[in-house]
């Protein structure tokens, strides 16, 4: 094994907002972030990936069209962030690609489909790419996801100091990180509803800083009806999508102020997050926060009232930007499988064991 590599991971995530890239150099098992982009998808691409996520029926000749789409901007977002560190492609020994995700279904017969067409991505860039990570693990019987907790658990862990990581992306995700005992799992919806109804309703991408929901009323009957989505109280292993948490199935009276309906939808959000830590979490240390999420300061602010007990704080201060946590994973699962070692935490999704996850599409 060569003491130095270097790896570019790339991620697509439920907000469907952007492809974002990091470029990372491995010193043995050492890694720094050496670059990171982020290329954001036009307004329409947004809008199509979002549909597609939640379509009853998809046209085969639209998810080959996407399939080219999301493979062309991945190696957009490869050459961009090779750009930024200033370095061919041959510095690079394998670009890691999660794909999009159009569906992912926990239960059994559990599958999940992420488009992304790595060999394209490997032609356009001229670097071996490996992807299609949650296959083998829902092979073995698990759900194929969350993958990142395996890496929170190798490189965030603290043993002083309980620690968590929350990503807050379209959907939130927790890791507790407790060794091989690590678990991981969705929380339930994170900015994706909120979003949504900012770009649907009031035509901005998002609300900013939570400045909209700060100054509304959240409404506790909806809220609570809300919060006995069967979902909540489910045992982990379990992993969601947007096919479960849709703006349709929420019940929402279309002439309640838009200040209002974002307080409640922020508030399922935190009051999620919340019961998660509570049954599955640390009873205290710190929540470190990574994602879109990390932007909304209202709700990092609710976060720390719920948890009066946990330090809420930004990944930053373990050594991993928030933006590009998940990119980084990626990058780290593509080396774990050219060294022919385990990507998957059985822990947090059910396999029956350790496995080596992935495609490898050589240049």
């Amino acid at each position: 094994m060569m003491d130095v590599e270097r790896y570019i991971g790339l991620m697509s995530g439920t907000s469907a907002d952007a492809m974002d890239a990091a470029l990372v150099r491995f010193d043995q098992d050492q890694l720094s972030v050496e670059a990171f982009v982020s290329c954001p998808y036009s307004p329409e691409f947004t809008a199509t990936l979002r549909s597609a996520a939640v379509a009853a029926q998809l046209a085969p000749e639209d998810v080959m069209t996407l399939e080219r789409e999301i493979a062309e901007r991945a190696a957009e977002a490869a050459l961009a962030v090779l750009n930024a560190a200033n370095l061919p492609a041959t510095a690079i020994r394998a670009i890691g690609s999660h794909g999009h995700t159009l569906r992912h279904q926990p239960q059994p017969p559990v599958a999940s489909w992420q488009i992304g067409d790595p060999g394209r991505i490997a032609e356009l860039t001229a670097i071996c790419c490996v992807a299609d990570f949650r296959r083998r693990d829902i092979a073995a019987g698990g759900q194929g996801a969350p993958l990142v907790p395996a890496f929170h658990a190798r490189y965030l862990g603290n043993q002083q100091i309980p620690r968590m990581v929350l990503n807050i992306g379209g959907i939130a995700n927790i890791t507790v990180i407790r060794g091989e005992n690590t678990i991981g799992f969705d929380c339930g919806p994170g900015n994706a509803l909120m979003d949504e109804w900012c770009q649907r309703y009031l035509a901005q991408p998002c609300d900013i800083d939570g400045a909209l929901a700060r100054s509304g009323t959240v409404i506790e009957s909806l809220l609570s009806q809300w919060l006995e989505h069967d979902y909540f109280r489910c045992e982990p292993p379990k992993s969601t999508g947007r096919e479960l948490f849709r703006l349709e199935n929420m019940n929402i009276d279309h002439t309640t102020s838009h200040e209002d309906v974002l307080a409640t939808l922020t508030e399922l959000t935190a009051r999620s997050i919340l019961l998660s830590i509570q049954n599955w979490g640390h009873a205290s240390g710190e929540v470190l926060v990574c994602g879109g999420g990390i932007r909304n300061r209202w709700l990092l602010e609710r976060l720390q009232q719920l948890l009066p007990a946990h330090r809420v704080i930004s990944s930053a201060e373990a050594g991993i930007a928030p933006d590009c946590m998940e990119a980084v994973a990626f990058a780290w699962l593509a080396r774990q499988t050219l060294l022919g070692l385990p990507g998957n935490q059985p822990s947090v999704t059910g396999a029956s064991g350790l496995r080596i996850l992935g495609g490898i599409y050589p240049a």
